[in-house]
């Protein structure tokens, strides 16, 4: 293409007409974040829920390593996954290095530590607010810490829509333990940045397009979300005090 408006338009016909390999490559993205999203989310939703109302020696040390995970290059959590995997490695004998499920490892563990630690406010808030009455009934802190977090299933919600979003938008752990191979491995970000440095600025903006697509639709989703809770919270009636009894 000989100017960056003629790439974006043949970037658009892609979209539009339906370009096979652009497709494989967007379902592949969605599956593969999907699927990590999900499975951190139900780890992770079990973990933030028990450290929210768990209180033990070291719990002090656990947050400030989780915090420290937030922050984490992916490219480290690949490199981490790779060593894993490789052949030398201690999960070697699986075989998955350079597969689909080399990369949905990959991505789980990078949105593990994000969904733990959302979920551990939220179920922290929770418990600071309405926790006392399942205390007085009982109930021990992995099942306190399960109630409260199903009973904030609503807000919990965002937390998963935010481990897509940060799933979706990965690149370097990905590449590093899938291989960015062709009808297998590439996805999205992996896919954009090889037909760049190929020269395939049709394709690659092409894929960034439907990338900010997902992004932009995730935020909107995200927006109204919060939305659609504080209507919640604010439709809650508050309970009266009751009246004390007279003399």
């Amino acid at each position: 293409m000989s100017s960056l408006g003629e790439s974006g338009l043949a970037a658009v016909r892609l979209i539009a007409d339906a370009d096979p390999v652009l497709w494989s490559i967007v379902w592949r993205s969605l599956a593969l974040s999907a699927a990590a999203s999900a499975l951190a989310f139900v780890v992770g939703t079990v973990l933030g829920a028990w450290l929210a109302v768990s209180r033990f020696p070291g719990r002090g040390l656990v947050l400030a390593v989780l915090n420290t995970l937030l922050s984490l290059p992916s490219v480290v959590v690949g490199l981490g996954v790779y060593l894993l995997l490789s052949r030398s490695g201690p999960l070697g004998f699986l075989g998955w290095l350079y597969s689909f499920k080399a990369m949905l490892l990959a991505q789980t563990v990078l949105v593990l530590p994000i969904v733990i630690a959302l979920v551990r406010q939220v179920v922290e808030d929770a418990d600071a607010s309405h926790g006392e009455q399942l205390r007085s009934l009982g109930a021990s802190p992995r099942l306190r810490g399960l109630l409260l977090a199903w009973d904030e299933r609503s807000a919990l919600l965002t937390v998963a829509l935010a481990a897509f979003g940060r799933a979706i938008a990965e690149v370097g752990a990905v590449m590093l333990v899938g291989g960015n191979m062709d009808g297998f491995t590439r996805v999205m970000t992996t896919a954009i940045a090889l037909e760049t440095s190929k020269g395939d600025l049709p394709l690659a903006m092409g894929l960034g397009l439907v990338l900010l697509g997902v992004v932009l639709l995730l935020q909107l989703l995200l927006a109204g979300l919060r939305a659609w809770l504080q209507k919640v919270d604010a439709a809650v009636p508050v309970a009266a005090p009751s009246a004390g009894t007279r003399a």
